[in-house]
């Protein structure tokens, strides 16, 4: 778990001398089938309770407003997401009442914030994941990693629910599950939440998925010379 905390936690990643960064993936089929709603009470998020939906394969990216009555933050992407996946870590935002947050990676240079900017403020400077938030509504609006040296760099993260456009590629799996028992989840819960993930079709990691974890291993290996 230490080179997890390293890349995603309140600690700089280490120097490294390798420039790879994993590739957002293909969209989903827009054929593809919507999963069946699931038959336990257990909440994941407002996105996925009712079912997971399917991308598009047409689609190009879209707009991420803030929660603020007015003023908004506006944030443009003009790319489809990757990675899209459910998150239990107590560092990303999440809507009230959801279990874990939904975050997905995107292009960096397909971001920009197009209203309001200056509403926006980093809320932990020595993260490895510089989360932008609005400073009215406290929504994350991107995660930027400076770090030119980390696997991800060049990937900025989103919540795509943010967004009221249609096609967004659909959550693929779940990422430290075991972290929401820090969020509050009581550890008695934790079969009924990964029986819920399976039921979705969001297979329970407690850590990333096997090609998240892939990326950042072969990125350190060729840090360290191995590759």
């Amino acid at each position: 778990m230490d080179i997890l905390k390293r890349w995603f936690g309140g600690q700089s990643a280490t120097p490294a001398a390798s420039s790879h960064r994993p590739e957002p993936k293909a969209a989903p089929s827009a054929a593809a089938a919507t999963q069946a709603p699931p038959t336990s009470n257990t909440k994941i998020h407002p996105a996925v309770d009712g079912g997971v939906k399917a991308g598009s394969d047409a689609f190009n990216g879209g707009t991420l407003h803030c929660r603020c009555d007015s003023n908004k933050v506006e944030v443009t992407v003009k790319a489809q997401c990757a990675h899209n996946h459910v998150c239990g870590c107590t560092k990303c935002w999440k809507p009230n009442g959801a279990t874990f947050s939904m975050v997905a990676v995107v292009p960096r240079d397909s971001l920009s914030v197009t209203a309001n900017e200056d509403k926006l403020e980093v809320v932990d400077a020595s993260a490895a994941i510089q989360r932008h938030a609005c400073k009215g509504c406290g929504v994350h609006m991107y995660g930027r990693i400076e770090n030119t040296d980390h696997p991800f760099h060049g990937l900025d993260f989103i919540h795509t629910e943010l967004s009221n456009d249609s096609g967004w590629a659909g959550p693929e799996f779940a990422a430290f599950v075991s972290s929401i028992i820090e969020g509050g989840t009581h550890p008695d819960n934790m079969d009924d939440v990964r029986s819920r993930l399976k039921q979705l079709g969001l297979e329970p990691y407690d850590c990333l998925s096997p090609p998240l974890m892939d990326a950042i291993a072969t990125h350190t290996a060729k840090a360290k010379g191995v590759l």
